[in-house]
């Protein structure tokens, strides 16, 4: 119980940085956002990646917090977190062409984020089915 518990607490953690980072993101100028490349892919994203982005933070920290409650629905916005992560993502790689300007490593850390994401969705539908979670 204590492993769940301070698993759970991680994930909180991680999904309040996820918080922070967009609430950054969002609000600083495009040009304060690291390299130009960056910088530019920000400037460039449409509102549909920025609604994804949005979804995909506010769904980890809301399946964080039922977690922590443990509450079923946990599971299942960790996994719409992982699709809207995708989504997101899928612009910036694709629609933004990030590989031509940085390489395959440019794909580390969407797939550390994508995977977080679903391990989370793993863990807590797994909580809610041995556990008996509502």
């Amino acid at each position: 119980m204590k492993r769940m518990r301070l698993v759970a607490i991680l994930i909180l953690l991680w999904s309040l940085a996820g918080v922070a980072a967009f609430a950054m993101q969002a609000t600083a100028e495009p040009a304060t956002l690291g390299d130009p490349v960056t910088a530019r892919a920000f400037a460039a994203m449409p509102a549909w990646a920025w609604t994804a982005y949005a979804v995909a933070v506010f769904s980890s920290l809301a399946g964080a917090v039922a977690l922590l409650m443990r509450r079923r629905v946990a599971w299942i916005l960790f996994a719409i977190s992982a699709v809207a992560v995708v989504l997101q993502f899928s612009w910036t790689v694709f629609g933004f062409g990030l590989l031509s300007y940085k390489g395959p490593d440019a794909l580390i850390f969407p797939v550390v984020i994508v995977a977080i994401a679903l391990v989370s969705s793993l863990h807590a539908r797994r909580q809610a089915r041995v556990g008996g979670w509502r």
